[in-house]
């Protein structure tokens, strides 16, 4: 689905678009980039099997034509401001996390304003222009296994990240050898079961994060015994702890 995006005076609209728990929006694609931030709750992204967890700290960049799911998991507000390609300076051609700060942040708010006029909002613009950097956080890929018995195993995980049972019980629920499970995992989804498992779980541990839960809570919901055990997974996967990658620290 592609949508449109009424035209402007500058390069910049501003939409606003409430989320409630657990709503997503369907794939879709813009003719404008895209800057999806949200100032209250938290919003994911998924581009493909990359998943981004976004915090009023970060924004993602979408260039135009790009495929995107948009949800939260708590309601939230997602903020959306939609770049002209033939008028803007950036054309970043990946999604790419950018750090909000308190100035981008009200600028954000600022042009979304109906008032202002053609002066303050080109001014403003290439203020927000000027500020946005890259960040070096990457996402977690969690790929979608297509072979019906990954599959199965797969949404027994993602049904629930914490089930602790191992490669062989897997195994005998999808009716297969352990062997096999273990070829068809990698042929599936270019990872080992132990790699894609965790993966998941912290990609399902990032929103509860950024939701302020605390970390050995996170940890048990999403299968680690201990909190260590799963900033030890964190640091080896993401290479920096999860404080550092939702508030936007290098």
């Amino acid at each position: 689905m592609k949508t449109e995006v009424p035209p402007g005076v500058g390069a910049i609209v501003v939409g606003h678009f409430p989320l409630s728990s657990g709503e997503w929006i369907p794939p879709h694609t813009h003719t404008h980039h895209q800057i999806a931030w949200t100032r209250r709750g938290v919003v994911g992204v998924a581009v493909g099997d990359s998943y981004w967890v976004l915090p009023p700290t970060v924004a993602l960049w979408i260039p135009a034509g790009v495929e995107h799911r948009t949800g939260a998991t708590r309601d939230a507000v997602l903020c959306g401001l939609y770049l002209a390609p033939e008028r803007c300076a950036l054309d970043w051609p990946e999604p790419t996390p950018v750090g909000v700060d308190g100035l981008l942040a009200q600028l954000f708010t600022y042009l979304g304003r109906d008032d202002l006029a053609d002066g303050p909002r080109l001014r403003a613009e290439a203020v927000v222009l000027d500020l946005l950097r890259p960040l070096p956080a990457l996402p977690i890929d969690v790929p979608r296994p297509r072979e019906e018995r990954v599959r199965a195993v797969a949404d027994a995980l993602i049904a629930d990240p914490a089930d602790a049972r191992g490669l062989e019980a897997h195994a005998r629920a999808a009716g297969v050898s352990r062997r096999t499970l273990t070829r068809l995992f990698v042929q599936d989804t270019g990872m080992s079961f132990e790699r894609w498992r965790t993966h998941l779980r912290l990609r399902a541990a990032l929103p509860l994060l950024a939701e302020g839960r605390p970390v050995s809570a996170v940890a048990r919901a999403v299968g680690y015994a201990t909190a260590s055990a799963f900033l030890a997974a964190f640091r080896r996967t993401v290479g920096t702890s999860p404080g550092r990658y939702l508030n936007a620290e290098s």
